[in-house]
């Protein structure tokens, strides 16, 4: 890990798509730092220069294109043992030219979906996530009295755009819970709420319950206590496993068990916790730092939170009442 006084060093990098919307990989030449792993074209930002600018300069210089630098999609930060990287990565609007690898680099134009098969550096995996994964996970609230009222939520919900729903009824997956909501009730309640996610394609996770999670075949949210009890994955490797974290620990605990993402706060005081301050978003951050995880933010937080997450190094954002569509 580096120390909170080691070099910070400010690196651009773009996603350059083809007519045939394929995203362009450079991989690092013999030499240098991380050889031989796949990454996002680009380079350092120099002393006076924008981001803006210094991308285009690097492409120019590294692929003969010329590139108009479009929106941030993501600034990751990563701490490497010698140095503090920022990664900050843009989209290429539009770009002239033939890629070629002036430096010797080699090139692949991949299918945004084989991304996640080329071995990248550490800040780069957040990158792939942010291009192709949720931006926002909903965390079910609570069932009051009728399954009905909370199903017809859920489907709002998902018909609103959710794509990635964790199923949590506090309390459920060590027996206790509200008294109204005993273990029959919320069992028959999350398979008819993961019937709903499959018919409209949504990944689905039951919170905490390694059984129901794997009766009904679909992904599991860890909570943090289980992840120190916990020396291999749950779930079938093609299911989708996260995990609530709190501290660097935590997050290292969730990659090693092999998490595919992770959920990290309070970011800022909640309704229900108003009197509890949040970490905030530099420590936020700084947790970012030590793994290579996705991490949603969730604490306090609104869709409209998603573009300051993301410059944060988040994924996005996690939200019970922001995200549950009432009526």
């Amino acid at each position: 890990m580096a120390s909170p006084k080691s070099r910070v060093v400010h690196v651009v990098a773009g996603v350059i798509r083809d007519a045939r919307g394929r995203i362009l990989l450079a991989r690092r030449t013999e030499g240098r730092d991380l050889a031989g792993l796949w990454e996002f074209p680009g380079g350092k930002c120099e002393p006076g220069e924008t981001p803006q600018a210094a991308l285009s300069r690097e492409l120019h210089e590294e692929l003969g294109i010329e590139a108009e630098v479009g929106a941030q999609i993501i600034c990751v930060p990563q701490a490497y043992p010698d140095k503090r990287l920022i990664l900050d990565v843009r989209e290429i609007r539009a770009w002239r030219g033939s890629a070629r690898g002036l430096e010797g680099q080699a090139l692949a134009w991949v299918p945004p979906h084989k991304l996640a098969s080329y071995a990248m550096p550490p800040a780069d995996r957040p990158v792939v996530a942010a291009l192709r994964q949720p931006e926002h996970y909903l965390v079910t609230p609570e069932p009051g009295d009728s399954d009905d009222a909370w199903l017809a939520a859920l489907s709002r919900s998902l018909a609103a755009g959710v794509r990635r729903v964790q199923l949590r009824a506090p309390g459920m997956a060590d027996g206790g819970g509200d008294t109204r909501l005993g273990p029959d009730r919320w069992q028959g309640l999350a398979a008819a709420a993961v019937k709903r996610c499959r018919a409209a394609k949504v990944e689905v996770l039951i919170n905490g319950d390694i059984a129901l999670a794997q009766r009904l075949g679909v992904g599991l949210h860890l909570r943090a206590a289980q992840l120190r009890d916990l020396r291999e994955r749950p779930v079938a490797a093609e299911l989708p496993l996260a995990a609530s974290c709190h501290d660097a620990d935590e997050l290292r605990a969730a990659q090693q068990l092999g998490c595919d993402f992770v959920v990290v706060g309070s970011i800022k005081p909640t309704p229900s916790h108003p009197s509890v301050l949040g970490i905030g978003w530099e420590a936020f951050a700084a947790l970012r730092e030590s793994v290579s995880l996705p991490i949603y933010a969730i604490g306090g937080l609104e869709p409209g939170d998603v573009g300051e997450a993301r410059q944060h190094g988040a994924q996005g954002i996690a939200a019970i009442r922001s995200l549950w569509a009432d009526a």
